[in-house]
């Protein structure tokens, strides 16, 4: 399965956020697909289970063919929200939820399949088993193209590997938090051929002022001359430059933002300054 490099996240475009307007959303998709951002990111939990039937309406309405665009959905967090019974946070990776929960999805993104459908978050209760009998029910059914997971360490997904393919896994991952590329995760992803994707590519460069963020800062304006870049665009260039093929989901939704975000696919940064901005966040030299 085929992604743009970058990758739209939805989580900001309903009541969690930005509360769009159908016109809104619909301008926005066309947006991101004028400049080559093709897949959409979503998880049933998103505005209180509100924002993929927001999206869907819109995309209804868009004139967009659905062969041009992926969408990407999770499940298994059970929220508390108006919109469920919950009486506590958990998760659910039950086959029978596992099914209702991506039919559901569907249902409320005006589609017939989803391109990737991800477990949202581990949960200690998971069988590999019965999620293998749900995902191959969905995908016998056409319902889903591929299956993958979302903030799965390396040992849970040797778990749900045992008895499924695993395509996607969907990891924290920027500068300021790149812990994926020591504790195996992002190796274990490149030996296996699992498309990485990061949400919050950013990191906590632009929401805290502290000593590492001010050594980044520093870092990244020796930088800018020489690439012709902006701070956002390095670092998404600094994650693009790792050999596992990183997909960054943005979730900007400033249209400004999102061209330069695309921008940085055509940064490629040299060796030794790609070790400089890492330094520059670790404060001190690699081993």
């Amino acid at each position: 399965m085929t992604y743009s490099r970058l990758i739209a996240g939805t989580m900001t475009w309903g009541s969690w956020g930005k509360q769009y307007s159908k016109k809104d959303m619909i301008a926005l998709m066309h947006h991101c697909l004028d400049h080559n951002i093709t897949a959409f990111d979503h998880a049933d939990i998103y505005g209180g289970y509100t924002t993929e039937t927001d999206f869907g309406n819109a995309f209804a309405e868009s004139g967009i063919a659905r062969e041009k665009i992926q969408l990407i959905t999770k499940c298994g967090i059970q929220y508390i929200s108006d919109n469920r019974n919950n009486t506590i946070k958990h998760y659910d990776y039950s086959k029978d939820y596992i099914i209702w929960s991506a039919k559901t999805s569907l249902k409320h993104l005006k589609t017939d399949y989803l391109d990737l459908f991800l477990l949202h978050r581990p949960s200690p209760l998971m069988h590999p088993n019965e999620v293998a009998e749900a995902i191959s029910e969905l995908m016998q059914s056409g319902l889903i193209k591929s299956f993958g997971v979302s903030n799965f360490a390396p040992s849970q997904i040797e778990l749900i590997s045992s008895a499924v393919d695993i395509s996607a896994n969907q990891i924290e991952f920027s500068l300021t938090q790149h812990t994926a590329m020591h504790n195996g995760a992002l190796d274990q992803m490149l030996l296996k051929k699992i498309t990485p994707m990061a949400w919050s590519p950013l990191g906590s460069v632009f929401r805290e002022d502290n000593e590492q963020t001010r050594r980044i800062h520093k870092q990244l304006g020796e930088l800018i001359d020489t690439y012709n870049a902006t701070e956002d665009q390095l670092l998404l260039a600094w994650i693009l430059k790792h050999p596992a093929q990183i997909h960054p989901v943005i979730g900007t939704t400033n249209k400004k933002r999102i061209v330069d975000a695309v921008k940085a696919s055509d940064i490629d940064l040299e060796l030794e300054d790609w070790f400089k901005i890492l330094v520059a966040c670790q404060g001190h030299k690699v081993p």
